[in-house]
């Protein structure tokens, strides 16, 4: 077995680094894949300059590429790459608005998006929120590091883990969301700490059933932007009536 190494944040801080890469990671954070053209087009660069800042994305393995015929489809590599850009956007120092676009924009990104396969945004949080008060989610702060001897042993600081309960489980499967048959490849249940609202909007493979049950009823539909989602009227009853989350006070 090969000892362990450090990991080399650098090459993929210098890689999300340039102002039309970070475009272009943005672009795909709302799940899906799009063409050269488009991530182009996205980033405000011609396609021949395009190509340069695609190498530089897949060599830092931040994308995957996808080949349909004579076309290429590029996507986030991961789903971890998109809690990465979540996560950057909690430190990160808001763009400045120089147009209505640019400010209508915001807005419904604030309001509601995609954080690549689950819901995020105001709408997020309150849904998250909403399973809690409902008891479909239990959360149990833990000891970080707890039997460790590194810095945090001892320090007092503590995590979240959120638990899908008996009573959960139930309602989700009442509501055409099967715990049971979530994919094994990644972690059921977990979140992000969302930086529109910082608290937590429900992740993982749970997240992503829900987000696309709600597509499904057509409770939710997509916006006019990227990773833009607006609620429909029957998702607005449904979300009240179901799961109880004021949407009233989301916007």
């Amino acid at each position: 077995m090969d000892a362990p190494t450090e990991t080399d944040v650098a090459h993929v801080a210098a890689a999300i680094g340039d102002p039309s890469r970070a475009k272009v990671l943005l672009a795909l954070a709302g799940g899906g894949a799009l063409p050269a053209s488009a991530l182009a087009a996205e980033a405000g660069v011609g396609n021949s300059t395009i190509s340069g800042h695609l190498a530089k994305l897949l060599d830092a393995r931040l994308l995957t590429v996808e080949l349909d015929g004579r076309h290429r489809y590029y996507r986030l590599a991961t789903t971890d790459v998109a809690r990465a850009l979540e996560q950057l956007a909690l430190i990160a120092r808001p763009l400045p608005v120089r147009s209505l676009n640019a400010d209508t924009r915001a807005k419904a990104l604030w309001r509601a998006r995609l954080c690549y396969d689950h819901l995020a945004g105001r709408l997020g949080v309150a849904v998250m929120s909403a399973l809690q008060e409902r008891g479909i989610l239990a959360a149990e702060r833990t000891a970080r590091g707890a039997g460790a001897t590194g810095p945090d042993a001892g320090a007092g600081a503590t995590d979240v883990v959120y638990a899908l309960t008996v009573h959960g489980r139930q309602e989700l499967t009442a509501f055409g969301v099967e715990a049971d048959r979530l994919p094994r490849r990644r972690a059921s249940v977990r979140y992000c700490v969302d930086w529109a609202e910082q608290r937590h909007h429900l992740a993982g493979a749970l997240g992503a059933a829900l987000t696309a049950r709600l597509f499904a009823l057509e409770w939710l539909r997509r916006g006019k932007y990227r990773r833009v989602v607006h609620l429909t009227d029957a998702g607005r009853d449904g979300l009240a009536t179901t799961f109880g989350v004021p949407v009233d006070r989301v916007g």
